[in-house]
């Protein structure tokens, strides 16, 4: 909104300095520090809000032992109200609105917040044990992605003018010049991404700033991959696809790498907060979604590495369980707990112990992540 209100306002009269709301670069300085300024003023009021309705962790029994998860229990929660918030409003004041890609990534985004929301909201306020029924829950999933990938196959134009040629393709990390094509497996495959980064990033979030921190590293190097697809010189010196308009996408990314930043004072150990299923679900899913928008889906797992170790490391313990139970009469483990952060804390690390270590991995996928574009 301040992008085209500046813009329009440049062009009419013309004063000194409005010119440069044209700039990306300047828009993503200012989307960042916006999301970080809205994380630091809405977080403290919407905590004691949080606090005083009693919108708490209830903690699992299985936790209590482990660590300091006892401590955790009446912590409040659904803070991912404050990083929605922190993620949509700068978009909304410093993106182009004209470009699909980032209309796309709002709606994705606040659909995904508000699938979160009722899970948070039965399981804290109407204290139904699981919240959301696993099944509506991926239903609300798979429709927003279903939505994208149809809107991508069949309306392609309305995302940029570059799609109509590569709409089904994706970029294969490590080649030059090879773009795997989904043809009629495309629209699955974008439901395969989103449902999976939603669930691998909710799954992650089980440590005190563990989630938000590997999100924000991950969106920081979505921003780079975003700007340097939608600027054609910097596109055709990697040898990349260039996607018009995709540029914009990184204002998006920057918010999301300031709304990580502002959260995580508030969310690392010992948290004053939680995002609950309302942050985690939007912001995996967001990941998910940018991957499909830039074309670099297969690009996911590396820079997600965190991500699906964590998811697997749940469907491993649980189908291990499952089979020996069957093949043996009694169920075992793999680890000592899934997700995998849990089994570091049963082999004795300090939460914030693991958390940093994450943190470190974290940065070396996405360092690993830039080196496909010239190591080819």
């Amino acid at each position: 909104m301040l992008y085209h209100l500046a813009l329009w306002v440049w062009k009419e009269f013309d004063p000194p300095g409005f010119g440069v709301f044209q700039y990306v670069t300047f828009r993503v300085a200012a989307a960042a520090i916006t999301a970080l300024v809205l994380c630091f003023a809405l977080a403290p009021p919407i905590i004691r809000v949080l606090r005083r309705r009693q919108l708490q962790e209830h903690g699992k029994p299985e936790l209590q032992q482990v660590g300091n998860h006892a401590r955790k229990q009446g912590t409040p929660t659904m803070g991912g109200v404050i990083i929605l918030l922190a993620v949509l409003l700068p978009t909304l004041l410093w993106a182009n609105l004209t470009n699909g890609m980032v209309i796309a990534m709002l709606v994705v985004t606040a659909w995904l917040g508000v699938v979160g929301f009722v899970d948070d909201y039965l399981k804290v306020v109407r204290r139904v044990p699981n919240g959301l029924i696993g099944r509506y829950k991926l239903l609300g999933q798979v429709a927003i992605a279903l939505a994208l990938g149809s809107a991508i196959v069949y309306w392609p134009e309305w995302f940029s003018s570059s799609y109509p040629v590569v709409a089904t393709q994706t970029t294969v990390p490590f080649q030059k010049n090879v773009n795997l094509d989904w043809g009629v497996l495309y629209i699955p495959m974008v439901i395969l991404v989103i449902t999976a980064a939603s669930n691998a990033v909710n799954l992650t979030d089980g440590l005190d700033g563990l989630a938000i921190g590997t999100v924000g590293i991950a969106a920081l190097a979505m921003a780079v991959i975003a700007y340097v697809s939608g600027n054609a010189v910097f596109a055709k010196y990697l040898n990349i696809v260039h996607l018009r308009g995709a540029d914009e996408l990184s204002i998006f990314c920057a918010a999301m790498v300031g709304a990580a930043m502002g959260f995580l004072w508030f969310n690392t150990y010992p948290a004053q907060v939680f995002m609950g299923d309302t942050g985690s679900l939007a912001l995996g899913g967001a990941l998910g979604a940018l991957a499909v928008l830039l074309k670099k889906e297969l690009l996911l797992p590396i820079l997600g590495g965190i991500f699906v170790v964590e998811a697997l490391s749940v469907i491993v313990q649980v189908g291990y369980f499952k089979y020996t139970k069957w093949r043996y009469g009694e169920g075992r483990r793999l680890f000592r707990m899934a997700p995998l952060h849990h089994h570091f804390e049963r082999c004795g690390w300090h939460e914030a112990q693991v958390v940093v270590r994450f943190y470190i991995i974290a940065v070396i996928l996405a360092i690993v992540t830039m080196t496909t574009f010239k190591v080819r």
